[in-house]
């Protein structure tokens, strides 16, 4: 049987050289694009809800965050035995409608009057728990989908449409929150996971999945296989560190940020959106480099100098004044900057970690990274919350910004910097792909 990397497919059929023309392909990429406008719209309307309509303070805007990141923590290893094992089509069609029946639900309660924060908590914490299971069942799709020289252009062009999602889902959010309702900006999310859940649905490609053997090994056995898989690879061992480092303080810096943009800055919900969403013309930006950057100047030197300058840009937002001119102008320059760098971290990252890992790992490998970064998020949360509590949130958004450069450091002293610009190769294969 062909391998996923092989030009052939597990039914017999060659997989086009181009990847957009790839009728299945594009029909991942429109879902995938759908879906994170449907959760890059939810994380703004839930948060500004919660502030702005119910007057929640710093310290319940850090639990509720938390609330929607703890399935990262709780869920991400089961999610990557339960992939490695099913279709990832399948997860996702099944996750995209949960999610769309979540927010419906939500934006009925509020329209009804009783969406308050207790149902605010539930609702995120059941996106939160099905992105879970997307997240990694995409990732281990791709690797399904296309030849391994296509990995990196593949993962650009889906971080590509997740660059739009930036763009358009916050400053949607946000706006729908100011000039109509919450429960409005919710419908809204629930109809992009709708329409991703049509597309998805729509790929007619069969997966080659691992065969299942008649007496499969219990899942604490698939889990533990794995943790020891990442931990023994040098690089994947980075980037858990490197990831964790970063997820933990950004969580923290975002906790902070999302307090002082309308409080000290005294932005409208439609400018707190607005300034989220300049991350995604940055992201575009990123993605594009990545398929060109790690190729001509090596994988290594571009992770470590892109992720210290996204990094290091957030240093400048609690200098900002508020009410001034140039304090808008000024956030979408810094969320610019942030989201190219951090994007081409991101690309570049994962197609790394998809090179390195055999296809009957790919789910378990990014289930683990996933609970080892991500699922410091919700600790990253209420850590944001107490720091802008007790310190002040420009002091606890300064706080957090410099924790974060901990990330860059880690690749630095690590085998991540001294890639080189091709891909390495999954352990016992005969040589790098060109």
């Amino acid at each position: 049987m062909p391998s996923a990397y092989s030009t052939a497919s597990a039914s017999g059929r060659s997989v086009p050289t181009s990847l957009w023309r790839n009728g299945d392909f594009r029909r991942f990429w429109v879902g995938q694009t759908a879906s994170q406008l449907g959760e890059h719209t939810s994380l703004v309307v839930l948060p500004l809800f919660a502030v702005l309509t119910l007057g929640a303070g710093a310290g319940e805007l850090g639990v509720l965050r938390a609330v929607g990141q703890a399935p990262i923590l709780l869920l991400s290893l089961f999610a990557g035995a339960w992939v490695d094992r099913w279709r990832a089509r399948t997860v996702m069609v099944l996750t995209d409608a949960g999610r769309a029946l979540a927010l419906g639900a939500a934006a009925v309660a509020g329209l009804c009057g009783v969406l308050g924060l207790p149902a605010l908590f539930v609702v995120a914490f059941a996106v939160g728990a099905l992105s879970v299971f997307f997240d990694v069942a995409y990732q281990a799709f791709l690797v399904r989908l296309v030849r391994r020289d296509q990995l990196v252009r593949g993962n650009s062009a889906l971080e590509g449409s997740r660059s739009a999602a930036q763009i358009g889902g916050p400053a949607l959010g946000g706006a729908l929150v100011s000039v109509l309702s919450a429960p409005v900006a919710a419908a809204s999310g629930a109809l992009f996971f709708a329409l991703s859940f049509l597309s998805i649905r729509r790929i007619g490609r069969r997966e080659s999945v691992p065969e299942r053997s008649s007496s499969p090994p219990r899942v604490w056995r698939r889990i533990h296989e794995g943790l020891r898989f990442v931990v023994g690879d040098p690089s994947l061992r980075t980037v858990c560190l490197a990831s964790a480092a970063f997820q933990l303080f950004f969580a923290a810096a975002m906790t902070a940020y999302l307090l002082l943009l309308p409080r000290d800055l005294h932005l409208s919900g439609t400018a707190v959106g607005l300034a989220l969403a300049a991350t995604g013309p940055g992201a575009l930006l990123g993605s594009l480099l990545a398929a060109r950057l790690p190729s001509r100047f090596g994988h290594g030197a571009v992770l470590v100098s892109a992720a210290a300058l996204g990094d290091g840009v957030f240093l400048c937002v609690p200098a900002l004044p508020g009410s001034s001119v140039v304090t808008f102008p000024a956030l979408l320059a810094v969320n610019l900057v942030f989201g190219a760098f951090s994007q081409l971290v991101n690309v570049t990252l994962m197609a790394v970690r998809q090179a390195v890992t055999p296809d009957g790992m790919q789910g378990r490998a990014a289930a683990t990274i996933n609970f080892v970064g991500m699922g410091l998020t919700p600790l990253g949360s209420l850590l944001g919350g107490f720091l802008a509590q007790g310190w002040g949130t420009r002091t606890g958004l300064l706080v957090a910004a410099a924790g974060m450069l901990l990330s860059p450091v880690v690749m630095a002293l690590s085998p991540l910097a001294r890639l080189g610009r091709t891909l390495p190769a999954p352990p016992g294969s005969a040589a790098p792909p060109a």
